[in-house]
């Protein structure tokens, strides 16, 4: 990540933000700041950032409505924070379209780690040395998943996915017909980040299902092993 980032920091409470944005600059990013929802899409206009760093608790639109208008639209990054802590709020963030999730108060060390690992897994990768690298394209039904490329189609039409589902897709899919546990998937997706919990994995699940099958409670390409974790299967 040589090239300056932007980062976009929404909440309400004026200390943190200013204590944010001057740590965030000091690590050498640039960094922009709103209170709510209406400053934050004014700042969207004026241009897009790397990733935002959104508030659940927000007057007027809520960061978890915020966080799906922005999904709905758009594949930019996002971090949430809340004061709220329990995983009931983990799991709607995620659900929603979040890339992380922080609770407060928190350190600015670990949100800055946390940033660095969501912008990682954001940026396209041409070579990925913990995967086979003989697999460069899997085709499965009517979709094709371009590991090298970093994209998903369906008969020729791009499918959106988020950078952590389209990584979590990505090691599955390297070794099909393979059992995964979900301590192996959090092992590859964490990026060495504390704080990952077994049920992100299964949230981060049930989105790639929506995307891709016909009928997600009864999945063709990603089964579930219960008691282990899950299995891509492309021959469904």
């Amino acid at each position: 990540m040589s090239e300056q980032k932007y980062i976009l920091v929404v909440d309400d409470d004026q200390k943190l933000r200013q204590l944010l944005c001057r740590y965030l600059k000091e690590q050498g990013f640039e960094v922009h700041s709103a209170a709510d929802g209406v400053e934050m899409d004014q700042r969207l206009s004026e241009g897009l950032p790397d990733l935002i760093v959104l508030d659940l608790m927000l007057p007027g639109e809520s960061g978890l409505t915020i966080a799906a208008r922005l999904r709905s639209k758009s594949e930019i990054p996002i971090v949430i924070l809340s004061a709220k802590g329990d995983e009931v709020d983990r799991i709607a963030g995620l659900e929603v379209g979040a890339d992380d999730y922080l609770a407060k108060p928190f350190n600015p060390r670990e949100l800055l780690v946390r940033i660095q690992s969501v912008l990682r897994r954001s940026e396209p990768k041409l070579e990925t040395p913990s995967l086979e690298p003989e697999i460069h394209l899997v085709v499965f039904g009517a979709f094709t998943l371009d590991l090298d490329g970093y994209t998903l189609s369906r008969e020729g039409e791009p499918v959106t996915l988020t950078a952590g589902e389209f990584k979590l897709l990505h090691h599955l899919a390297s070794r099909p017909n393979h059992v995964m546990s979900r301590d192996q998937l959090l092992d590859l997706l964490g990026d060495g980040v504390e704080g990952a919990y077994d049920r992100s994995i299964d949230v981060r699940i049930t989105r790639i299902r929506k995307k891709l099958e016909d009928d997600p409670q009864h999945p063709r390409y990603i089964q579930t092993v219960r008691g282990v974790g899950y299995r891509f299967t492309p021959d469904g």
